[in-house]
């Protein structure tokens, strides 16, 4: 039988950035552009796609490898002028010899993509700094994964055209009365049991072929990924934090609690999750406290990028939690954020009174607040944390929104919008 990364090797959803990479590429700042972002997320089919004249040149091959660094400038020129060098991070001298293709011959264009951001992009730094342009690719969206092929232009979420317009269309009071509403509920119920790694996406794959898929892409995660990123003897400890993490998603990280739950020292705890964010697994959710107040917590909150992948790793199916809901929604709308190029700054906001808020966006001109609730009924008793919030922070709330499994929209206390999940996100 076919593996499922046989089956849908050229399979490939319509993907955001697709124009914007191609744009980049023509301009003159972008003949090198670097392509950067977790394992299987599709940077490969996307840049297959995006420049169907480049030459592909496959860096996995250790046979091959060396072949390349040896080519001068002037080879790389002759015959490689314009080429993708895929896992680019497996031999950091390529990335030398590309900036000597750069500075001597104006007409070459690369694309240089890896799925490890320290390696990769530590170089890139030191060597391509104010050469190049550099693209995360996430695993897909919901408005992305609701498309039929690849060339097909992308609605944007209700969330993307409320960032992009800065106001919200007038809604009918239930989201089961919109034409689409079983497809985009269907879709959203995918994402959080499978998540939007597109190599998941083909129709003619079961659920169990899915979970397989998962099962090894965790595990090749930790013999190649977390193998380049450090060089460990025993990858027991890493695991078991990997797995403490994918339990606790969602919540604050406390190093030493976490450190003492995985038998490793607080400095080891700090140093596994920063490989676990730089491997684009997790996001560290950073606490706002540009208010001076003491009663600000300053904790990180940790939030898995992918669903699909954070329940795999405790082998978990059916019912999700509330947490784990809470991350799904806060991954994806980081995700439909970043691939529109907004530059957002996210954050999480908890008094040491116990009053919280799960999201805080700001942009330059103020704060967007959502409070995420897995509940099925929403009321104005949920609203108790976002009221009055403008009075700790520095720039005025543009929008609050109560984002749940609740199916109607309705405006609550204090201009609270409650929109269903699958909807806003979709």
């Amino acid at each position: 039988m076919l593996s499922v990364f046989q089956i849908l090797r050229h399979f490939m959803k319509s993907r955001f950035q697709y124009e914007p990479i191609k744009a980049k590429a023509k301009s003159p700042f972008g003949r090198i552009v670097v392509l950067t972002g977790a394992r299987q997320t599709g940077k490969t089919t996307l840049a297959k796609g995006c420049f169907t004249d480049y030459k592909y040149i496959s860096i996995e091959d250790p046979m091959q490898r060396g072949n390349y660094t040896q080519l001068t400038a002037s080879q790389w020129h002759l015959f490689f002028p314009k080429a993708i060098l895929d896992e680019v991070q497996k031999e950091p001298a390529l990335i030398e010899s590309i900036k000597s293709v750069y500075d001597q011959f104006s007409e070459t264009r690369y694309i240089l993509l890896g799925s490890s951001q320290l390696l990769l992009l530590q170089k890139v730094k030191e060597s391509l700094a104010g050469r190049c342009i550099i693209e995360d690719i996430y695993p897909l969206t919901l408005p992305e994964l609701l498309t039929k092929k690849d060339n097909e232009t992308i609605r944007l979420s209700v969330f993307q055209q409320f960032l992009t317009n800065g106001f919200l269309p007038e809604f009918l009071p239930e989201f089961q009365l919109y034409a689409n509403f079983a497809e985009r509920k269907q879709v959203f119920d995918y994402y959080l049991e499978f998540g939007g790694y597109p190599a998941l996406t083909a129709e003619n794959i079961s659920d169990a072929d899915r979970q397989d898929w998962l099962n090894n892409y965790v595990r090749t995660y930790l013999e190649r990924d977390i193998r380049d990123l450090a060089e460990f003897k025993n990858l027991e400890p890493f695991v078991k934090t990997q797995r403490i993490t994918s339990h606790i998603t969602a919540q604050l990280i406390n190093y030493s609690s976490l450190a003492k739950d995985a038998d490793i020292s607080v400095k080891t705890a700090q140093r596994f999750l920063y490989y676990l964010e730089v491997s684009y697994q997790i996001l560290m959710l950073q606490p706002w406290h540009k208010n001076t107040l003491k009663r600000l917590s300053k904790s990180s909150k940790l939030h898995y990028l992918d669903p699909g992948v954070q329940r795999t790793i405790i082998q978990k199916k059916g019912e999700i939690s509330g947490n784990e809901f809470e991350s799904a929604v806060v991954s994806e709308i980081y995700k439909q954020t970043r691939c529109l190029h907004f530059k957002h700054l996210f954050y999480h906001i908890r008094t040491l009174d116990g009053r919280e808020v799960d999201l805080l966006i700001e942009s330059e001109k103020g704060y967007i607040a959502i409070e995420i609730k897995m509940t099925g009924r929403v009321n104005n008793t949920d609203c108790r944390h976002l009221r009055e919030l403008d009075k700790v922070l520095d720039k005025p709330i543009l929008q609050s929104f109560i984002i749940s499994n609740d199916l109607s929209i309705k405006k609550l206390d204090g201009n609270v919008m409650a929109i269903p999940a699958a909807m806003f996100l979709s």
